[in-house]
Formats: C-alpha cells, structure tokens, sequence
C-alpha cells in the first residue's frame, strides 16, 4: 500500500485524535448543564454578593488606551520584567508591559498585555470583597477608590500598601507586591471595628472585553478561559462561548484566568481555601466581555477581630520555567498546564524538555532552530526499525508494480478477478500490503506531539534560522511573487488571495520533499487517485504557506530524512526509483549530446 495512501490514513486518524480531544478536554454539553443547574443556587448568591457583576466596569469602551489610562489615579509597576501601573480606582492591575519580550522582530517595543477598563481591548485583573448577613457590608469592589497609604512605586524591592475605610466599620489594607518576574501578591488586613460579626467572601477576577487581537483561532491551541480546581483542567475556547454561558465548579486550590498562544492573566487564590469558580460570556452593547473568577467560601469576621488573606495575579508569558517554578514555590497547582500540552502531554513534556536543553546546548543565535533539527533526528532514530519495516514493505510493492499492472490489463473489465489474481501475487511474492501501514500508525501520535510541541512552545517565538529565517514563529517572510523578497513587493496583502500568494521559500521546499517521498512510493492503481495524490504536495504547499516557519522546516527536513531512508532500503532489495530514472535520462541526454 503506497505512503500516499498512509498518509491519508495518518490525517484521518489525527483527525480522531483531535475530535476525542476537544470531547474529553471539553466535557460533554450535557455535563456542564447539569453542572450548571446543580450549582445555580450557589451561583445566584454569588452574584448577589459579588458587585463585580452588575457594576458600571461591565460596560465597554473605545477610548484610547492613553485617556483610559489617564481617567484615573495611579502607582508606577517598575520591575525587571514588567513596568506599567496600578489602578487605584478599584487596585486593579491593568497597565502592563512584557519588557522581556518585544511586540515583533523588527519593533522593539515591549508586548503589551494588560488594557485599561473603558480602552478597546481592555485586559485586567482585580482582587475585592462581598459581604453577607446582617453586619457591616461596606466592603471593596470594582469601583471602590483606595487610598495609598505606604510607598510610591511597586518594584520587587518596595511593596505598596493601600487602604478602604468602609462606611460602616470594616476597615481593608491591602499590601502588593511583584517579584522579579510576573507574579503580584495581595496581603490584605481586615479589621471589623463594629459590634457586629461579619461575613465575608473574598473574589478574584480576570475581564476581557472582546476576543483579544493576538488570537490564533487554531484548532490544536486553547485560547480563551482556563482553570485548574481540584488538580483538574477546565478550559474554553474564545469563539465556543455564547452570551450567557456560565460554567461553574467548586474545590480547594488552583487558578483561574484568561490566556492566548503566548500570554496568560491569572487570579489565584489561597491554595488551602475552598471556592468556586466560574467562566462567563456577558453581553453588552459593544464587544461582549470574557469573565474568569473565583469566590471564596464566607469566613465570619467576629467583632473586634482582624483576619489575613493572601491572594496572587500572574500576568506574563508561559516560560515554562517560570511556571514550574511558581507551581514549586509556591504551591499553586499544576501551573504549567497553562501551557497546552495537549491529549498528548506525556509525549509534549519530555518533546520540550529535550528541545529546550538542546537550544541551550547550541546556544544563540540559531539554538532552538537546530534543536528542532537535531529532536526530528533523534526520534527518526528511534522509530528507525518500524520505518524500515515499513519502507521494506513499499519497496516490495514497488517492485511488483509491473506485474500488477499486468493483472490490470489482462483483466480490465473483471475487477474481482483482478482483486484474486493480486492476492495471489501477493501469497506468491510474500508481500503484506498492510504491513506499511502500521508502522507508520504507530509513529502518528509521536510526530503530533511534536508538532504540537514546536506550536505551543513560547521559546521558538522570535528565534532566528540560518537564512532569511529572523522568527521561527512566523510564517516565512519570502514569496515566489516577488522573487523571494528581490522586488521590494508584499503580496500578502492583496485582498482575498494575499494569503495564498505568500508562498515562501521553505513551504516550497516542504512541498518538494514531500513530492520527492511520494516518487518513492507504489502509485494507487485507480486513475482518479493517482491524479488526487499528485496534487497532495502543491495542495500542502499553500496549506502551509501561513504556517509558522520553525513548523514548516520541521516538516521538510522530516521528509527529506524519510526520501533518504526510504530510498537507501528501495536500493537495497533492488527497486528502481523515480530518481534513478531521471538521472539515467539527464545522463543519457549528456552522452547524445556529446556524441
């Protein structure tokens, strides 16, 4: 059976894999309505006690980011891998920049993550209270105006404390601080001076007005809303939500946010409390807002009495690093599962963990871009008796091609005759048409989780390659149309067909190296599919003209190790290929033209 047709086989059952993934990682609709329902009491409270729900920041805006900004009282954030500001209208953390990571190649002005309420795009996270009962209610929400009372400047070395003296006898400070890279941690001191006993739940919350401008919409990434609670994984995607969904669940530890491909908010609570958490799609007039929070269970405040509660806001980027080291300090479960490993996270893991030690190993510039070469190489290598297994048994079938074809002709209008002569060319020769095939089954979910892998991964972002390669992440920047970049003319973007126009170097050479494997291989026998399998290499030739470069090269040089492998083994038991044709024709031409 001819590797065209494995590979067909190979899509399909990647395509399996993807469905049962997005069903199991999901859950069924029915699981969550029923969540829905058994939780809804609970959530009814909530949103009773919460402010956040029903206050005046659900409403979206279209300033510009400068006059969101500017409308209110604020603290500079100065740290080595954040700067921006502080809100004091509600101490939401809105206002911040990624100094470690630069909007793209050829600008380097840092990746701006977090946006004001009332400015297009608005990102942020807040941190409050609610109250119950019949005690002092006068508590922290999103419009409540803080007063700073300690400090000037948030910087890893000087935390700032602010404070709410409610109306009624509650009185709040809070202490926030950020450490060196993306974490803010909110201490907050609460002393209830009335006579009354009071009952408080603290809240968390991630808002984003619209689906943000950095969103892939690619069906391997989760982007949306994402939590862990209870050591399990609950996440949405941007475009599966409607207005009024609300998903809900409750437990003890984990986090809840909003990520992208790169970048993620989190609000994370006490890991040793109890809470519930939700995912929300509000609509309003404008973009619709994307809602994350947790609340936690209520603690009686007695009269008199003073309690501590700790809270955390990560705002950054998915370094791996960054999160396995906050999962260990801190406590904070399964962190890294920010990042979306996939279905396939115990292939996924130990992909980027050798693709990481491989990229420091060569170091800059060009590290990540040869790991990725040296990582395909090694699992080449692993794999390699399944695939000469596999390639011995297309080679056996090239090598009967002539005879069948023989059957074909003798037999032309008698198709189970021909399928019965074949079988018993088959018995004769000691051929198994399937044994090409499983092999190559097996290796499917390894070269997924790679491929997933070099998707997913932070640290392929703004990596250069030897050539004309300076971001590994992006497609490739040349075009056929404007002979690779000689004329100084994007094609890209012409309206409709820009995105097919941009067909780059390496997709072409992808494209040729998966004509060349295809060459190699026993042609289907029926016209029409021969014609369909022909086509396959320029069909994927644009398919992946958009996709990012470090994924392209990839997939050449994969196929360009398998057209080596496979053609060693086709010499090997005798077989003459595409390629010994055509340089017996290019050799014979030179001998007439000499003669």
């Amino acid at each position: 059976m001819g590797d065209n047709r494995n590979m067909f086989i190979a899509i399909g059952v990647s395509l399996v894999f993807i469905i049962v993934y997005q069903m199991f990682v999901l859950g069924p609709a029915g699981e969550r309505r029923q969540a829905a329902r058994e939780a809804a009491e609970i959530a009814q409270q909530a949103e009773l006690a919460d402010p956040s729900i029903a206050d005046d920041a659900l409403s979206t805006g279209t300033a510009t980011r400068e006059d969101a900004l500017a409308a209110e009282t604020r603290i500079e954030i100065d740290g080595p891998a954040v700067s921006g500001s502080l809100s004091l209208t509600g101490a939401r953390i809105d206002d911040l920049r990624l100094l470690r990571h630069e909007t793209a190649v050829d600008d380097e002005s840092p990746v701006v993550l977090l946006n004001p309420r009332g400015s297009t795009g608005a990102l942020f996270a807040q941190d409050g209270w609610s109250a119950a009962g019949d005690g002092p209610t006068d508590t922290p929400g999103n419009t409540t105006e803080w007063t700073l009372v300690e400090g000037t400047t948030l910087t890893p070395d000087t935390p700032v404390t602010l404070e709410y003296r409610g109306s009624d006898g509650l009185v709040f400070r809070r202490e926030i601080s950020v450490d060196d890279n993306y974490m803010f941690t909110l201490t907050d001191t609460v002393e209830n001076t009335t006579g009354n006993t009071a009952i408080l739940s603290r809240y968390g919350m991630v808002r984003q007005s619209g689906i943000p401008e950095d969103f892939t919409n690619f069906f391997i990434l989760h982007e949306g809303p994402i939590a862990v609670i209870d050591e399990r994984l609950h996440d949405r995607k941007f475009n599966s939500m409607d207005p009024g969904d609300h998903d809900e669940w409750s437990g003890v530890g984990g986090w809840v946010g909003i990520t992208t491909k790169n970048w993620m908010t989190a609000v994370i609570p006490d890991q040793s409390a109890e809470y519930t958490a939700e995912f929300r799609l509000i609509e309003r007039q404008g973009d619709d807002i994307f809602q994350t929070s947790y609340l936690l269970a209520p603690s009686e405040l007695a009269a008199g009495g003073t309690l501590t509660s700790v809270s955390r806001v990560f705002a950054g980027a998915k370094n791996v690093d960054i999160l396995q080291a906050y999962e260990e300090d801190l406590g904070i479960q399964r962190f890294d599962m920010a990042v979306d490993w996939g279905m396939f996270w115990f292939l996924t893991r130990p992909y980027f963990t050798v693709l990481h030690w491989l990229a420091q190993l060569f170091g800059p510039p060009y590290g990540f871009g040869f790991a990725i070469l040296a990582v395909t190489v090694l699992v080449k290598l692993l794999f390699f008796p399944l695939a000469n297994r596999s390639y011995a048994s297309m080679a056996k079938m090239k090598a009967l091609q002539p005879k069948m074809d023989e059957i074909r002709k003798k037999h032309p209008d008698d198709k189970p005759k021909q399928q019965q002569e074949i079988i018993q060319l088959y018995q004769k020769e000691k051929v198994n048409p399937i044994a090409g095939c499983l092999p190559i089954l097996l290796q499917i979910p390894v070269f997924y989780a790679l491929y997933k892998t070099l998707f997913v991964t932070l640290e392929m972002r703004h990596q250069p390659f030897p050539g004309w390669i300076q971001d590994l992440s992006a497609p490739d920047p040349t075009s056929i149309w404007n002979l690779f970049g000689l004329i100084p003319w994007d094609p890209s973007g012409i309206m409709l067909i820009g995105g097919v126009l941009a067909i780059g170097a390496w997709p072409i050479l992808m494209g040729l190296t998966m004509w060349a494997q295809q060459s190699l291989n026993p042609p289907p026998p029926d016209p029409t599919q021969r014609r369909i399998f022909a086509f396959l290499p320029l069909l994927f030739t644009f398919m992946l003209a958009n996709f990012a470069a470090g994924l392209v090269i990839y997939w050449a040089w994969n196929n360009f190790l398998s057209v080596i492998q496979q053609y060693v083994i086709m010499r090997r038991q005798g077989v003459e290929t595409q390629f010994d044709k055509l340089i017996k024709r290019i050799m014979n031409r030179g001998a007439g033209a000499e003669s």
